[in-house]
């Protein structure tokens, strides 16, 4: 019995410093929707299938992770889009993207009509009006490309220090104080 102690104490500490959350994000970029779906770690979820579906579940379009993590949807309707990915071993990224921010990706504005199960779509004015629409995606891309590394710093920054790495730590600590007890009560029953 007091071998499985140590066993567990050695083999079960370091568990929850291992043990890293989803991060997901969606983010409007030009006249498309970019997201970004990784781990706490750093490590991103690459050439992961994400399934868009709308307020009623129903299936909008997929798209598929590049190799940092990264993808790219064009919406079609200006509805909330919901972004799911399943990572494996118990890891989902979901997120929502509200109807509001979809319409504004499109270049239209979502009125309020008296039934609220519907809304008409007006063009959005703009000075992205004046722009053609070949500049607007170099634009988009060059604006995407220069934010990729700011946006995974700000998430490794806002992770480094969370609750689950305190957790972790405390795990450590409480672990080796246990391993630490252990090897005092066998030498005390020895001598």
């Amino acid at each position: 019995m007091k071998h499985l102690v140590v066993i567990l104490a050695v083999c079960c500490a370091p568990v929850p410093a291992l043990a890293h959350k989803v991060i997901a994000g969606v983010f409007e970029s030009g006249d498309v929707i970019e997201g970004e779906i990784g781990f706490s770690n750093g490590d991103m979820a690459s050439g992961t299938e994400v399934i868009v579906t709308g307020p009623d579940g129903a299936e909008l379009g997929r798209s598929v992770t590049d190799a940092d993590g990264f993808f790219v949807y064009t919406p079609t309707s200006a509805v909330a889009h919901t972004f799911f990915a399943d990572l494996g071993a118990g890891h989902v990224a979901e997120v929502t993207m509200s109807a509001e921010d979809v319409a504004r990706v499109m270049g239209v504005a979502v009125a309020e009509t008296g039934d609220s199960s519907s809304a008409a779509l007006t063009p959005a004015s703009g000075s992205a009006a004046s722009l053609s629409v070949e500049e607007q995606q170099v634009i988009a891309k060059a604006v995407r490309d220069e934010l990729r590394p700011l946006r995974r710093e700000i998430a490794a920054y806002r992770e480094q220090n969370d609750l689950q790495t305190i957790l972790g730590g405390i795990g450590y600590i409480v672990g080796l104080f246990g391993l630490g007890f252990y090897m005092a009560a066998r030498r005390k029953l020895a001598s």
